[in-house]
Order: C-alpha cells, then structure tokens, then sequence
C-alpha cells in the first residue's frame, strides 16, 4: 500500500516562500516519478512540478517555472517543493502522486499519468 502524506501549507503573504514535503512509503521510493498537482476552488487539477526516479529530470508548469523548485531526497522518501514569490493566483490544494510504471528518465505532467495520491495541503497566499 503506497501512502503519500503532504505537509507544510499555510497561509502566506504574496512574495513569500513555503515548502512543501512529501513523505512517501510502502515502495521503493527510488521507483517512483513524483510530481506535484494543485487545485483551485472551482477549477481543475493542474500539473505544477514533475521529478525523474533518477531526480535528474524535472518539468514545471509556465505558471511557476523560475519560482517553484521540485527536489527529492531518497534517504528520507520524501519529494519537497520549494515555492517562492508566492502569488495569489498559487492559492489552491497542492497534491503530490507517484506513479511506478515509468522509465528512469522519464517526467510526467498529466495527473492521469500518475496512479497515487496524497490527500493534499492547502496552500493560501493572501495579496
């Protein structure tokens, strides 16, 4: 059973910084693409930030490429995803899924792509 916990939202002042963890168990982590998804109230999931299993591929949506920074840490099974010069459009629940069936290098964007899920972490940025 492959369990997927998020953590470190909040509420925070535009141009401010969070980071989310995600800390994952019941596979092999080294297995795993992660990637990170968010959800605002009244629209769809949308990708954000993908990582390889090898960590050395990663992929961001336009909307925060140059302000979001997706990691890994395979000593603690936890992917993290660093966000600065947070806006108020970035407000939504941020969701971090794995999914194993994907080739070492590979990054995937689209949620229907990814087979697990967190529950999610609620990420509000107030201007």
């Amino acid at each position: 059973q492959v369990q997927l916990v998020e953590s470190g939202g909040g509420l925070v002042q535009a141009g401010g910084s969070l980071r989310l963890s995600c800390a994952a168990s019941g596979r092999s982590f080294s297995s795993a693409a992660m990637g990170w998804f968010r959800q605002a109230p009244g629209k769809e999931r949308e990708f954000v930030a993908a990582i390889s299993r090898s960590g050395g591929n990663t992929a961001y949506s336009d909307s925060v490429k140059g302000r979001f920074t997706i990691s890994r840490d395979y000593a603690k099974n936890t992917v993290y995803l660093q966000m600065n010069s947070l806006k108020p459009e970035d407000t939504a629940v941020y969701y971090c899924a794995a999914t194993f069936t994907v080739g070492f290098s590979r990054v995937i964007v689209n949620p229907d792509g990814m087979d697990y899920w967190g529950k999610g972490t609620l990420v509000t940025v107030s201007s």
